[in-house]
């Protein structure tokens, strides 16, 4: 079983970053490479995974681009999803039989539990959903509609995986105006700027990569397993 390797690439455009994931992939079906955490933005794009169905893209595709907003589809799992600066995204490349742990369920609710720990270091109340996969937000005076904050959609080559989660941070809600997001129509999308209010901090951004980090280096690092070397020119310093 590998350590987890975190990555922090910054903004990465859409197609770009899917040709890294394609690479790394390769490379750890191969066993030349170890399990990564990529942790980056993309510019404003929307991206239409295997279960997309056609009303959830609320914009055509000349909107689209005229607004400057790309438009892909993704060998993932899910419907529409949006990407934008403000949302930080997290794309885990894990032999999954390699860590002795082939069950792609399971796999899913070890994201959701990484993520709901890093929002619940930054003080938001993370929820799951019976059914539903995602991180929503805990909230008992207003617990609907449901607000989601973080939504996941993974891809598998072999035991490979590779696609991930997006989680909202600065990002305003109402940009997702130009999708029904994973198809929910019964869910409103939040941010943890918009769920901390006056009480989020000017670094936000950066403390809630550092946070996600520190959740999936904790979930997915055996803890006899030596951490990646500093001397990494992208490494993540925690």
């Amino acid at each position: 079983m590998s350590g987890l390797l975190v990555e922090r690439l910054g903004c990465v455009p859409y197609a770009e970053a899917l040709r890294l994931q394609e690479r790394l992939v390769e490379e750890r079906r191969r066993g030349t490479g170890p399990d990564r955490l990529l942790l980056l933005e993309h510019p404003r794009v929307v991206t239409l995974g295997r279960r997309f169905r056609g009303e959830n893209l609320l914009a055509s595709p000349e909107d689209l681009a005229r607004r400057g907003i790309g438009l892909f589809e993704a060998a993932r799992g899910g419907d529409a999803t949006y990407h934008a600066p403000g949302q930080l995204v997290g794309y885990l490349i894990a032999d999954l039989a390699a860590r002795g742990e082939p069950d792609v369920h399971r796999y899913l609710r070890r994201l959701e539990s990484a993520l709901g720990r890093a929002l619940s270091a930054l003080g938001v109340a993370p929820r799951t959903l019976p059914g539903r996969t995602g991180v929503f937000v805990e909230d008992p005076v207003r617990p609907e509609p449901a607000r989601k904050i973080a939504s996941i959609g993974i891809g598998m080559r072999g035991f490979v995986t590779y696609h991930g989660f997006a989680l909202n941070v600065t990002l305003d809600p109402a940009e997702f105006e130009v999708i029904v997001p994973c198809g929910l129509r019964d869910v409103e999308m939040t941010s943890a700027a918009r769920e901390l209010g006056a009480a989020a901090p000017a670094d936000l951004s950066e403390r809630a990569l550092r946070e996600v980090a520190r959740a999936f280096e904790a979930a997915f690092t055996p803890a006899a397993a030596p951490r990646p070397s500093p001397r990494s020119a992208r490494h993540l310093p925690l």
